[in-house]
């Protein structure tokens, strides 16, 4: 009988300990939805971001993304998120989907402008990025490369006519 409540005991300790790192761990983590107040921009494609992902101010966090939806008007993807009550942004702040790098997931970065006018509560972002997808960079780098190929075949091009011109010429 005493053995078994030892081992209840060391039981009930260990599972005591876990709790406490598990609620130390989102504590200390930036996991939590950030409260403040509500904005929202409109994007043409908004790449994967999703609701509770980071809105960075320079890398840090000042936000959340609340809420995704379509305007039934212009079929836009609106986005709302919240930044830190002790955050004031300027009306032409500019917001983009970036990328946490390679793999990372998205987050909606913050661009402060130079505007003596705040957004209030419920406010819009007017100036926009769309997200870039892999993708999309992946096909302009190729459509780049493909476009100096063509150059540079139709300089070779040039030369072999000049070349030719110049037989001619000889002749």
């Amino acid at each position: 009988m005493n053995r078994r409540f030892a081992e209840t005991a060391v039981g009930a300790v260990v599972l005591a300990i876990a709790v406490w790192f598990l609620a130390f761990a989102y504590n200390s983590s930036e996991l939590r939805p950030v409260k403040g107040y509500s904005l929202t921009a409109k994007f043409n494609s908004v790449g994967g971001l999703a609701p509770g992902n980071d809105v960075r101010i320079g890398g840090v966090k000042i936000g959340s993304v609340v809420d995704q939806r379509i305007d039934p008007n212009d079929y836009r993807a609106v986005v709302v998120f919240t930044v830190r009550n002790d955050l004031k942004l300027p009306e032409d702040t500019v917001a983009a989907i970036t990328s946490d790098g390679l793999l990372g997931g998205k987050y909606l970065r913050l661009e402060p402008g130079r505007a003596a006018a705040m957004l209030a509560s419920g406010g819009t972002l007017k100036n926009t990025r769309d997200a870039l997808s892999l993708e999309d960079m992946l096909g302009r780098a190729i459509f780049l490369l493909s476009e100096g190929d063509k150059k540079d075949e139709r300089k070779e091009e040039k030369k072999e006519e000049k070349k030719e011109e110049k037989k001619d010429e000889k002749k």
